[in-house]
């Protein structure tokens, strides 16, 4: 589909999905939940795409529900806000499923939904400018967008409880403290730096990858026996690829590898 509120890209391996609301800050609506979607499956099911960047235009990254349509809608706000639900879950099981690496590069405020994407993907590089806010609380809401999922996990329960119930801003060092975010670069080098991890990333072993995605995602919910089969039956997977004899034979001859599996 044709999109008005994505710019997307690709170069060479790497797909950037950039949001692209500026004037409102990357908030959400109807239209760019369904964009986001749409563009997060087509990544996820082209085979040219090795690595995803996910961004913002503008001043923010995301800055959660746009509020002016919610107020447009307050009389029927229980469903709207359960359709704007309907396309952010989808986003972040999209994001969580993608049998590849999706990099989150944070250029400024993540609040609300935002920041519930924020810790879907799999790497974080935040600008040193970039802020972020649970703000539910701020407009009488509980969260969604599964950060009562990840967060604790991330941070420990205080931590996620203190975020949840304060809607209190971090800056990105102290997310990078908190543990949701990798890495914090200078606003001028984020797009650079993360390009260079997403080519990096996209020139490994993505089959190997998306396996150590899905391992992730099941050990959230399973006993430690059931997991151990689960890396049993993944590791003998990949071991059984190209990619595999590939790195063992570029391990033992001293040679970067020259992975092609998709």
């Amino acid at each position: 589909m044709p999109y008005e509120t994505i710019l997307f890209s690709q170069e060479g391996a790497v797909a950037t999905v950039a949001l692209n609301r500026p004037e409102a800050m990357n908030a959400i609506n109807l239209k760019l939940g369904e964009e986001l979607v749409d563009c997060l499956e087509r990544c996820a099911e082209d085979a040219s795409i090795r690595a995803v960047i996910l961004t913002g235009k503008g001043r923010a990254f995301f800055a959660g529900a746009d509020l002016r349509q919610v107020k447009e809608n307050l009389n029927d706000a229980p469903n709207f806000l359960k359709q704007i639900i309907r396309y952010l879950h989808p986003a972040v099981s999209a994001i969580r499923r993608m049998p590849k690496p999706v990099i989150c590069a944070v250029n400024g405020v993540a609040a609300g939904a935002g920041f519930s994407l924020v810790l879907t993907c799999d790497i974080v590089i935040a600008a040193e400018s970039s802020r972020f806010t649970m703000a539910y609380v701020n407009i009488g809401l509980n969260p969604d967008g599964s950060s009562t999922f990840f967060l604790p996990r991330m941070v420990g329960l205080q931590r996620a409880s203190w975020l949840f119930l304060t809607g209190e801003f971090v800056d990105a060092r102290g997310g990078q403290e908190l543990g949701f975010i990798n890495q914090v670069v200078k606003d001028e080098e984020l797009m650079r730096v993360t390009n260079a991890l997403a080519t990096k990333l996209a020139a490994g072993p993505t089959l190997a990858m998306g396996r150590a995605k899905a391992l992730i995602n099941q050990s959230l919910s399973e006993s430690l026996e059931t997991q151990m089969e689960n890396e049993t039956r993944a590791i003998a997977a990949s071991a059984a690829t190209e990619d595999f004899q590939e790195g063992v034979s570029a391990f033992l001859d001293k040679r970067q590898p020259d992975y092609k599996a998709r």
